[in-house]
């Protein structure tokens, strides 16, 4: 009878069951995405052609798959490292405003030498967002204040003052519409010559480098996954819980700064009110397909990415809303996550 019936965590899923849940659910996310846009219109021929031939297979669709996964990418590493001490950062698109302002400014004022404006705007940008997240922080360590409601806050904050910026001081003389001058060359990442691709590739391959060696190869790593799975628990054995806290908490801030100041500087060349639109939702759909993880992080992010390289030609072409193509990553995420829930627990039966 299913009143007799329980669900009973597993001590330690296998990784042969836990592979078969997480490539079961992403197939059949992927198989009712493809049957939701076919429904809406788009030929099964033409999915493929525009969500693996056009991105991968040609030069130009990768150099755009590419472009687009850098800042993705980036707040991705964000969302994961603040979901691996338990603090749900949901303010990642304010910390990006703010890595963006803070690069914006540095562009536009001039500050510093020619040589070295586009690492001083990197840096800046990284300590804005960083200084952003530092509040809700601070609220939750010292008042238990729900973290993900003044991230959230904070974040809607942070486009409010983007938007005072862009209709005031920063607007466009020349045009007067609401975004400001383009940057000059020196405040720029510099095109690699295949398509918009450009050096801030290199940004985020270092980043990701640095971050996989420390999570996987060091205490960081370690006191980071003791106080994520219990805190109470690892306070006790003596680990420096608070320490880790803050630290993986700003380095999150500091990330989705970062990737205000790659997109403002790589693409964009210039603030406008859409540069950091979209990437709360893709930041904890690729931290959660990932599991968190850097190396995977950054293949999710160009899988995402192509989704939204597509999805650009699909809008285009076959009218498809902007609102199919979040319910295709929704979709996605959902599948997995339930997928994951059967490699988590079993259920058992009172004898």
């Amino acid at each position: 009878m299913i009143d007799t019936a329980f669900l009973v965590r597993r001590h330690a899923p296998s990784p042969v069951l836990s592979g078969l849940c997480y490539a079961g659910g992403l197939l059949f996310g992927l198989g009712v995405s493809a049957a939701l846009l076919v429904q809406a219109g788009v030929s099964a021929d033409a999915l493929v052609d525009e969500f693996l031939v056009a991105t991968f297979l040609t030069s130009e669709g990768l150099s755009q798959t590419l472009t687009a996964a850098l800042p993705l990418a980036l707040v991705g590493l964000s969302s994961a490292v603040a979901m691996r001490v338990r603090f749900w950062n949901i303010g990642i698109e304010g910390q990006l405003w703010l890595g963006a302002i803070a690069a914006t400014w540095v562009a536009l004022e001039g500050i510093g030498p020619e040589t070295l404006r586009l690492p001083l705007m990197l840096v800046l940008a990284a300590f804005a967002g960083a200084a952003w997240i530092a509040l809700p922080l601070w609220l939750k360590l010292k008042w238990g204040v729900n973290d993900v409601i003044s991230t959230l806050i904070l974040g809607s904050i942070a486009f409010l003052v983007v938007q005072h910026l862009l209709f005031g001081v920063w607007r466009e003389p020349s045009t007067n519409f609401p975004v400001t001058a383009f940057y000059p060359e020196s405040s720029r990442f510099a095109a690699v010559g295949w398509g918009q691709l450009h050096y801030g590739l290199l940004v985020v391959i270092a980043v990701t480098a640095v971050l996989w060696y420390a999570l996987e190869y060091t205490r960081l790593g370690l006191y980071a996954d003791a106080v994520g799975y219990n805190a109470k628990a690892a306070q006790a054995a003596g680990l420096p819980v608070r320490l880790t806290i803050i630290g993986l908490v700003l380095l999150s801030g500091a990330l989705s700064g970062l990737a205000g100041a790659t997109i403002v500087a790589g693409t964009e060349h210039r603030l406008s009110q859409v540069v950091g639109n979209g990437y709360l939702f893709s930041a904890i759909v690729i931290a959660y397909l990932a599991r968190a993880k850097p190396i995977w992080i950054v293949l999710v992010a160009l899988a995402l990415a192509a989704v939204f390289t597509a999805g650009n030609v699909l809008k285009v072409f076959y009218g498809i809303s902007e609102g199919m193509i979040v319910l295709v990553q929704g979709t996605v995420l959902i599948s997995v996550l339930m997928a994951q829930f059967f490699s988590t627990y079993s259920l058992s039966r009172s004898s």
